[in-house]
């Protein structure tokens, strides 16, 4: 039993105590009505008539009353169960527990009586049960509670943990009445049972565990964020037939890009077809180029509908499917003036998707289509001018020449209310039936040769409010079957009507109770009106049921789509064996001639370059216990060589950060994990150089270079492999060339053959030698002392460089190049490409590009090089750093010290693990004046207000660090090109959080503007009353500022009706916009209550000698309302 140990096991909105009807005394005729009395504990009929009332529009399946007398009840076990009894086909029984289950109160629950381990399996029952406590010797003593549940295997019992406290139950007086209620150690207790009927199979349904496909055959849509509006057009879409298989029509074949918004939709219709689960949406959402602000946004149904009906169509052309969208969904209107005493008519027929009818005012849907086809009679001054007869009375409104096969209807649940300033959701109630017949709105000229009977399909509904809410639908998939509720990823059967009625709107029905009110589940807000209601309705019309739904044939989806999910599959199975196994595999990364050949850089190959290049060295997968002749067999296909001419190198990394050959591995028979452990290094991926020859012996065995390297039988003599690479100066590359051998014991001079054979030179060609060594170490070689006296050892690197005449390195110093090979390592050590972007992006010329630049270059030399790309003056740059996120971090100044490296870089140290700013890019900005003089001033931003509050020009002056307020008004004077006769009434004040703070006097010095406030330039007028009132704007609660504030000045004994004039010339608001405003005196705390005044009042006794107060215009902060969005819908 699960519910061991919890509390009372029932509803969390349960209260023992009902709610009482509170009787009003002057109500002559309640007083005349006596209260029913109490029926006694053993009168059943009364007691399950008065506590176990019918649950409205539950069907009762059967009922029972059993009763069992609790004896000896303080010698009982801690756990007893009373008789069994059946109701509804079900055994049933009590469970109790005399002495508190783990609490100090009497446990009693209802319990089904099935034996355990023998539950029919899928068994439950839905229960509305009561139970009462009496004293047989007086059954007017009781105690009861009731519940409803949900019966299975797994919630085989219910009821109440606390039903009633043991000291109470024992103590010699029940509430004053002279008796325990457990009298003489006995008592009675008495179920209730009434088994309910459970049409829809989830009455009371918890949804663990639940499995939609099992239940109905359907599967639903897993909602992203806010995309329930979307899962339920597109469940209304499937299910129609005719629609869905209009669009398997749209040839995909050849789409493999899921971009393609047909080819998802497709994908999606056949997964809701064949899956055993909820489908996403993710891959449709991003096929119509959406991303997280469209996902987590609610859009407009209707809107949605017609943009997808339109991409949809257009894929449609030339097609077989070609105008199945318009056979279905497209009805004809027309709009026509016809005048009443001649005879002339002009008229327009239009084409109509879907049909928008009001709510508010109507009643119902044929309401609806008589307020959109109402005749308006043109008379008087508003006669209509017919060509040919002059002007005539007319009639004017719109009829119906035919309504499509498929009728969507739009119910503007949401309209904009003018009294608040903001659009609301229309809660009415508005009936529509399951049968509607729309030829009373038909055109008499209207083909009726077909009746216009419309049978309902679908109703999706919105519950909630505007501002938080949630969309489903209710569908009827086929012809004469049921209702289905698809909600997001959860399908349920449906009665007919949660379908219809419950989605009305209007008011909550009164409870038993009495109550009214129900809890709104998004807003968590109490309301009388119901919180769901339909937002669009969907009909077929009857003679075409047939062809829309199709309930004869099954509509396959493209054999395509079955064969493309299957290779999906595989693939994932594949990846999934592939991650389940990863244990048994390792990655083995090997570089060869050919990379290194291909590389210009440090070391022999790119081990940790991100780029896929010539140079890469080649990674392979491979099993552990592969051995190396066979990995070796694996490299050698790919390299189109035979095997034994490959001869693999363990690499190891050297204490200088180098990559080097250590040693060649000669065990083809032990495994790469065996060779990976014995040579390799630990920390980082198996890595091996493949060195390859061209000879064999008369044998036929491979011959390796080593075996020609004469040692000269000098002691502690040995062959060494080294790398060769060539600095070309006139060309500027540093490549490899290739691998080679010598003695260790040799001298640098003596490997010149094989450095000129490597090289194709001719015999006496000069050159000199630099030995790689690390990074920040290149070093030129000495020819007359040995290799092992130069510490050369297997795997270095040694570069050559042809000498130049005195010309050629003339010639490549005028180029800018390099000459010695030293250089243009430090050339390339200290190389970085920086990525320049425009810190302003308003201006489509300034460009974002990439620079070759050193580390090592000075702030003039960047700035040159930039302005030399750029084409403009090196002084008029200015570059910011970059934060770790994107953002501007900090001016670069000008003339800065340093190097570029210190400017990208600026702290070698780091402990926090990632870059406080990006390492290879800066914003750059082209000035109107030299860095040097930008930085002796200050940017001051100043919103200029040219037109009252109507209309603000924010700018930008850069004005001397000593100037004052009187420089500020100059520049912008300049900027905005002020005349100088407004420039006279021009003032400047500063505001804070949306409220005025103070003048600036023409003198204030710039530096003590405060750079948390706002500056705003206005005209003012010249009215100089020597009283004036701070003016600011808020919505509903004055805490709520917005917009911009200002002083005022007051005129004494002026009605507040004069001021609004005199205000409205000011704010240059007029009209609709000024009369939405509310004015109120609030007092200087911001959360003071506001108190509104009328047009008969002055103001300027209201305010008196109060300085603290200010003028609030209250009205809404348009800036910010949710409801009015900028970005429609798009699908890609």
């Amino acid at each position: 039993m699960n519910q061991l140990g919890s509390d009372m096991l029932v509803d969390s909105e349960y209260d023992e105590k009902h709610d009482v009807a509170i009787i009003s005394p002057e109500d002559s005729a309640m007083d005349e009505v006596e209260p029913e009395p109490e029926p006694r504990a053993d009168d059943f009929d009364a007691m399950m008539k008065r506590y176990l009332q019918e649950i409205p529009d539950q069907e009762t399946e059967a009922e029972a009353i059993h009763t069992w007398e609790i004896k000896d009840w303080r010698n009982l076990s801690r756990r007893e169960h009373g008789p069994i009894f059946e109701c509804g086909g079900h055994p049933w029984r009590i469970l109790f527990f005399p002495y508190g289950n783990n609490v100090d109160f009497a446990s009693f629950y209802l319990e089904h009586g099935f034996e355990e381990k023998k539950i029919p399996e899928d068994w439950y029952a839905c229960v509305q049960f009561l139970l009462v406590l009496w004293n047989p010797n007086d059954p007017t003593m009781h105690i009861m509670h009731q519940a409803t549940h949900r019966f299975n295997a797994d919630e085989g019992d219910w009821g109440f943990t606390r039903f009633a406290e043991l000291r109470k139950l024992f103590n010699t007086q029940w509430e004053d009445r002279g008796r325990p209620m457990v009298e003489n150690n006995s008592a009675k207790i008495t179920a209730y049972v009434r088994v309910l009927k459970d049409p829809t199979g989830v009455l009371w349904h918890n949804f663990v565990n639940y499995d939609s496909k099992k239940e109905t055959g359907m599967v639903g849509l897993k909602n992203q964020g806010a995309t329930c509006y979307l899962n339920s057009l597109l469940q209304s879409l499937y299910f129609t037939t005719a629609f869905r298989k209009a669009v398997y029509q749209i040839p995909t074949e050849q789409e493999a890009d899921r971009s393609n918004s047909a080819y998802a939709l497709q994908r999606l219709f056949y997964l809701l077809q064949t899956n055993n689960a909820a489908v996403p949406t993710t891959e449709l959402t991003a096929s119509f180029g959406w991303d997280s602000k469209q996902i987590f946004e609610q859009q407009d149904v209707q809107e949605l509908s017609r943009v997808l009906m339109d991409k949809l169509d257009e894929k449609m052309k030339g097609t077989e499917a070609e105008n199945a969208l318009e056979k279905m969904f497209v009805g004809k209107m027309k709009t026509y003036i016809s005048c009443i005493n001649v005879d002339y008519e002009s008229s327009r027929v239009e084409d109509f998707w879907d049909i928008q009818l009001n709510v508010s005012g109507n009643k119902n849907l044929d309401d609806s289509f008589k307020d959109y086809v109402q005749v308006e009679t043109m008379e008087g001054e508003n006669r209509y001018f017919a060509e040919g007869f002059g002007l005539q009375d007319a009639k004017k409104g719109v009829i119906f020449e035919s309504f499509p096969q498929v009728l969507h209807l739009q119910l503007k649940r949401f309209e904009y209310d003018v009294n608040r300033d903001a659009m609301m959701k229309v809660n009415d109630r508005y009936e529509f039936p399951e049968i509607w017949d729309a030829s009373p709105y038909l055109s008499e000229h209207a083909d009726r040769s077909e009746p216009y009977l419309y049978h309902l399909h679908g109703v999706l509904v919105h519950s909630g409010d505007l501002n938080a809410g949630h969309y489903y639908a209710f569908l009827k998939p086929t012809k004469d079957g049921h209702f289905y509720k698809f909600d997001d990823d959860r399908v349920t059967r449906a009665t007919k009507r949660e379908a219809l009625e419950e989605n009305f709107g209007g008011d909550y029905t009164t409870q038993a109770n009495g109550n009214v009110q129900q809890r709104n589940p998004y807003t968590r807000t109490w309301s009388a009106k119901r919180s769901m209601s339909a937002y669009m309705l969907v009909y077929i019309r009857e003679s075409r049921l047939d062809s829309i739904l199709m309930p004869d044939q099954h509509v396959e989806p493209p054999p395509h789509l079955a064969l493309r999910y299957a290779e999906e599959r595989a693939i994932m199975e594949r990846k999934k064996k592939e991650r389940e196994e990863a244990h048994l595999y390792m990655e083995v990364q090997v570089a060869s001639e050919d990379n290194f050949r291909a590389y210009q850089g440090f070391d022999i190959v790119p081990w940790k370059s991100e780029f896929d290049t010539p140079a890469h060295p080649r990674s392979y997968r491979v099993l552990r216990m592969t051995t190396l002749a066979q990995f070796t067999k694996i490299v050698a296909d790919d390299l189109k060589l035979e095997p034994d001419l490959l001869r693999p190198w363990a690499m190891v990394n050297r204490q200088n950060g180098t990559v080097r050959p250590d040693v060649p591995i000669s065990f083809p028979e032990m495994s790469v994990e065996e060779a990976a452990g014995k040579f390799g290094t630990k920390t980082v991926l198996f890595r091996l150089w493949m060195e390859r020859t061209d000879e064999r012996d008369e044998d036929g065995n491979p011959v390796f270079p080593d075996k020609h390297v004469d040692l000269r039988g000098v002691s502690n003599n040995r062959p060494l492999m080294l790398f060769l690479k060539h600095f070309d100066a006139k060309a500027q590359t540093l490549l490899g060339v290739g691998n080679f051998y010598a003695a260790y014991q040799d001298r640098v001079n003596d490997i010149s053959p094989q450095i000129l054979k490597a090289m194709g030179w001719p015999i006496g060609t000069q050159f000199k030698l630099h030995e790689e060594i690390k990074q920040s170490m290149i070093e030129q070689m000495k020819p007359k002392i040995t290799l092992a006296q130069s510490e050369i050892q297997d795997g270095d690197i040694i570069t050559v460089q042809k000498s130049l005449t005195e010309k050629e390195a003339q010639q490549i110093a005028a180029a800018g190049g390099y000459l010695d090979a030293k250089e243009f390592y430090d050339y390339l050590l200290n190389r970085i490409n920086v990525e320049f972007i425009p810190k302003f992006t308003a201006e489509p010329e300034d460009p974002s590009f990439v620079l070759a630049l050193s580390r090592k270059m000075t702030y003039d030399q960047l700035a040159a090089k930039v302005g030399e790309y750029l084409k403009v003056e090196p002084s008029h740059l200015r570059f910011t750093t970059i934060n770790a996120s994107g953002r501007p971090k900090l001016p670069v100044k000008f003339g800065q010290t340093g190097t570029l490296n210190s400017i990208l870089s600026p702290s070698p140290y780091n402990y926090a693990g990632n870059p406080i700013q990006k390492p290879d890019m800066l914003f750059y900005e082209v000035l109107e004046m030299s860095l040097k003089d930008m930085e002796q001033r200050k940017n001051v931003r100043v919103t200029w207000l040219p037109d009252g509050l109507v209309k603000e020009e924010t700018y930008d002056l850069m004005i001397p660090r000593t100037g004052t307020v009187s420089d500020v008004l100059d520049a912008l004077q300049r900027k905005a090109n002020i005349s100088d006769d407004v420039m006279e009434k021009v003032r400047i004040y500063e505001a804070h959080s949306c409220k005025f703070f103070k003048y600036l006097s023409m003198d204030y010095n710039i530096l003590s503007i405060n750079e948390f406030f706002v500056l705003y330039a206005a005209i003012f007028p010249d009215e100089e009353t020597g009283k004036k009132i701070s003016v600011f704007h808020f919505d509903k609660e004055p805490n709520k500022t917005h917009g911009v504030p200002f002083q005022f000045p007051l005129v004494e004994g002026e009605t507040f009706k004069d001021t609004k004039q005199r205000l409205s010339d000011f704010t240059k608001i007029k009209g609709k916009n000024f009369d939405k405003i509310k004015f109120a005196i609030v007092g200087r705390p911001h959360y003071s209550k506001p108190e509104y005044i009328d047009d008969d009042e002055v103001l300027w006794d209201l305010m008196g000698n109060r300085d603290e107060i200010a003028l609030g215009l209250d009205h809404v902060n348009k800036s910010r309302n949710n409801w009015s969005k900028t970005d429609s819908i798009f699908i890609r």
